[in-house]
């Protein structure tokens, strides 16, 4: 039966290996795709060594095999999860620790199987490695539910490799190691890890397709040349950020901002000047910005950026201090006479506005601006009709 079970082991650990070799090909989850691949690729190999123990009289390299790469593979396992969650890599501590467990494994390889002593330094590196794994979890500052979960299934197999010396006390483990294959334990033993390793394969490749959809999204929501958002990308926070600041009750503006004369610019000193000026007054606006403001690139060269905590008065000096930059950069491929300009829009969140209606009052102010001779911030009414007539009345 442990037979059967080794071989439906060596399977599923090629088919994850497989999986995840599939997953290195997505560049957001190259690196951590390739550790887990070789980690499963190793624990393929080790049920294969596991498996031929039987067939041989003097089996001690197999047995030193199987469990030099199965830790080998936990190791390497460490090091992927590490790469996913951008810590650095723990090569010396996880191979410092390997080769420790190397040489325990063989001190202890002549002890009567039967011995708890045995067992338990024999199953104590598999739960100190893992333990180290999950370590690599825990140390993410910002750790969302799934890696909680993983993290809490790491400790949950390393608990398990700590019970296997009560089990194979329980059960015994066979008196040479041709006999563990044929015990209860064994069963127990490998059904036990299949169940481990499919959990944790699931989990983790659950966790690398979403980073790689999220990174999907956020590069379709995102302007390559500026780096800020797209007009896609603003309009789903613009979407998100409107019933919370409707019920937030904290004032709320938001800033359009348009280039002037780009067309001009384009056509007299080139389009790589233009993206040139493009790229400049997205870093003025962008190294203006604070942690909760949204800004976007929402057309060729109008931008837009929502202000929470912001008042009429404060988005103005916001966008005044971003017109007065512009003006004052030198932009490389423009005369040393020429200098950029922009004109901005302000509108500040009322009572009955939505997003959508603030949006439009701002653009009603832009217009302002450029007929106003451009190069100037116009900043939209604040009161409404219905309030001016009960003011005058």
């Amino acid at each position: 039966m442990t037979g059967y079970i080794l071989a439906i082991n060596l399977v599923v650990a090629g088919l994850f290996a497989g999986a995840f070799a599939w997953l290195a090909t997505y560049a957001k989850a190259q690196a951590a795709a390739r550790w887990i691949a070789a980690a499963y690729l190793l624990g393929s190999v080790s049920f294969v060594v596991e498996w031929l123990v039987p067939a041989f009289d003097r089996p001690r390299f197999l047995v030193f095999g199987a469990f030099a790469t199965s830790l080998a593979g936990l190791a390497l396992l460490g090091l992927g999860i590490a790469r996913q969650y951008g810590h650095r890599l723990p090569v010396r501590l996880f191979g410092t620790v390997l080769l420790c467990c190397f040489a325990l494994n063989l001190a202890i390889f002549d002890m009567p199987r039967q011995s708890v002593l045995r067992m338990i330094l024999y199953q104590a590196p598999y739960a100190l490695i893992l333990a180290l794994v999950a370590r690599q979890v825990f140390l993410v500052g910002e750790r969302r539910r799934i890696d909680t979960l993983l993290g809490w299934l790491l400790v949950a197999s390393s608990a398990h490799f700590l019970s296997k010396p009560a089990l194979a006390w329980t059960f015994g483990s066979g008196a040479t190691p041709q006999d563990y294959i044929h015990t209860i334990y064994g069963v127990i033993s490998q059904s036990m890890g299949a169940m481990i390793m499919v959990g944790f394969g699931l989990m983790m490749f659950a966790v690398l397709v979403s980073d790689i959809l999220a990174d999907a999204t956020t590069k379709s929501e995102t302007d390559p040349l500026t780096g800020l958002l797209n007009r896609r990308g603003f309009e789903a926070r613009a979407r998100l950020a409107g019933p919370l600041v409707g019920r937030s009750g904290v004032p709320t503006s938001i800033v359009i901002c348009d280039l002037d004369h780009f067309k001009a610019i384009n056509d007299t000193f080139g389009h790589a000047a233009g993206d040139r000026v493009i790229a400049a007054f997205a870093a003025h606006l962008s190294a203006a910005l604070g942690d909760n403001h949204v800004a976007g690139r929402i057309g060729g060269e109008e931008f837009a950026v929502i202000l929470p905590g912001a008042n009429a008065a404060a988005a103005r000096l916001f966008a005044e201090a971003i017109r007065a930059a512009l003006a004052d950069a030198a932009i490389e491929g423009l005369p040393t006479g020429v200098r950029p300009t922009a004109s901005f829009g302000v509108a500040e969140l009322r009572i009955e506005d939505t997003m959508s209606s603030m949006l439009k009052r701002a653009d009603h102010a832009l217009y302002r601006a450029k007929g106003d001779g451009r190069d100037c911030v116009r900043v939209a009414p604040q009161r409404t009709v219905l309030s001016m007539a009960r003011a005058a009345g």
